[in-house]
């Protein structure tokens, strides 16, 4: 196992050099940002009751590579659904921030829906060793994806709990939707995940749903999964970026 991306030390996380965004080094990863917004509300607030339905994580300005905290806070308790909030501190304020939908689970209704969404054709991705999975079944780009498996701990000393494996995975649905025919050139400026169940297992699937964008805006979608079958949604706005190396 590689070491976790942060150490949680006096109520900070500190980052690893392999927090470091892919965009550009003097960041720390927006992916990784929305995994410590997602485990806050899901330290704070899950409860077995509970399904977390919706995560929307907003990543509006850069997170300078440095210690961050992470605080929450309740915006409705109800019986039947919780609203709750969480943001990324840093030197220079809040950078990024959550909001959390919870829905209480109960039994399902007997009538099926038409509009199901179907299984994934995808290569079972047991035994890969590629984190990143990658593949666009007989070249057509409209249909790509990827498998992904967490290779390390997001936090030192803690296991990944499967929202927080899903928050992870789903601000990948981004280049899965937005990549080009050779490079990616959109970044991210949030995601929403939408989930039905939590996921089984430690692999999180994407499919790609659609892109549309002009002006260098884009919006996409990405249907998520795991090898039972689809479980949610992932949505991302991007606005194009040339990467810094």
């Amino acid at each position: 196992m590689r070491p976790a991306f942060f150490t949680l030390t006096d109520g900070r996380f500190v980052p690893d050099e392999d927090a470091r965004s892919w965009w550009t080094p003097g960041m720390l990863s927006g992916p990784l940002l929305g995994g410590l917004l997602a485990r806050a509300l899901d330290t704070a607030f899950g409860a077995p009751e509970f399904q977390f339905s919706r995560l929307t994580v907003d990543l509006f300005r850069n997170a300078p590579f440095e210690p961050i905290e992470v605080t929450t806070e309740v915006i409705r308790e109800g019986r039947r659904i919780r609203v709750t909030e969480a943001r990324v501190l840093t030197s220079i304020g809040v950078v990024a921030r959550a909001s959390g939908v919870q829905l209480r689970r109960g039994e399902q209704p007997p009538s099926p829906v038409p509009t199901r969404t179907p299984a994934w054709d995808a290569p079972d991705p047991t035994g890969i060793t590629d984190p990143y999975f990658g593949f666009v079944p007989d070249g057509d780009h409209s249909r790509r994806g990827m498998w992904i498996r967490a290779d390390r701990p997001l936090v030192a000393g803690e296991e990944l709990t499967p929202f927080v494996r899903a928050a992870l995975a789903a601000d990948e649905g981004s280049p899965v939707a937005h990549r080009g025919e050779t490079e990616l050139e959109f970044i991210n400026a949030d995601y929403t995940l939408t989930l039905s169940r939590d996921p089984v297992g430690e692999y999180i699937g994407l499919s790609a749903g659609g892109h549309v964008s002009d002006d260098g805006v884009a919006v996409g979608h990405a249907t998520v999964h795991d090898q039972k079958g689809p479980i949610g949604f992932s949505m991302s706005t991007a606005v194009a970026n040339v990467r810094k190396v």
